[in-house]
């Protein structure tokens, strides 16, 4: 692996040698983790490559992929190393694991959303399917990023109704700016704060699961 990552993998328990499998990459919220996402998907381990990738900065007790000047504000030069060396590390992933290149999803948390949707924006029909959970996509991303087609890719948008970091019509900001870029998105709100209820956990793993059939 050329990217400098820390990460937890988690092969379906039968893997047959020679089958590729479909993998979802999980992207944690700002002092976070990567084994604090696992549980989120947990129930798709035995059909999908499970890939927890670990921010590489520390903070505090956790770790973040870059850091803020402000809320909603990243060091710039530290977001865009992130999203090159987050691309650099899937690819390299794909290539040493039995993964399919053509049924990769990416799954993110608050910070980890961002940069999941920034990359999506960036890798376009590389990836078949984003989760984005509680983030929202930059302003520069939107505006001074290569951005590519992204109308094959399925897309997945929710947020807390209650959300004291990110207000809720940053989410619906956020879905206004998908909806016109491919017909495969669905956004839902629910009752929370800034997290992931067990509904919204459930309903995630009923999308992925309509992707694959």
């Amino acid at each position: 692996m050329t990217a400098t990552y820390e990460y937890d993998i988690h092969l379906p328990p039968n893997a047959e040698t020679g089958k590729k499998y479909p993998v979802i990459f999980t992207l944690h919220g700002k002092g976070s983790n990567e084994r604090n996402m696992f549980g989120l998907v947990s129930a798709l381990s035995d059909e999908f490559i499970i890939v927890g990738i670990r921010g590489n900065l520390t903070l505090g007790a956790g770790y973040q992929y870059y850091e803020l000047k402000s809320l909603g504000n990243p060091i710039r030069e530290l977001f865009d190393e992130a999203v090159k060396q987050l691309e650099s590390f899937i690819e390299d992933a794909t290539d040493k694991y039995q993964i399919d290149p053509q049924r990769r999803y990416l799954l993110g948390f608050s910070q980890g959303a961002i940069l999941s949707m920034t990359l999506a924006l960036t890798m376009g029909d590389r990836l078949k399917g984003l989760v984005a959970l509680n983030g929202y996509v930059p302003g520069f991303v939107k505006t001074e990023y290569a951005l590519t087609d992204i109308s094959k890719v399925a897309v997945w948008v929710s947020h807390g109704l209650y959300d004291t970091v990110f207000p809720i019509h940053i989410g619906e900001e956020t879905a206004a700016y998908f909806e016109p870029l491919t017909p495969q998105l669905t956004f839902k709100t629910y009752p929370t704060d800034h997290g992931v209820s067990e509904d919204n956990q459930q309903d995630i793993i009923k999308w992925i699961k309509e992707r694959e059939k």
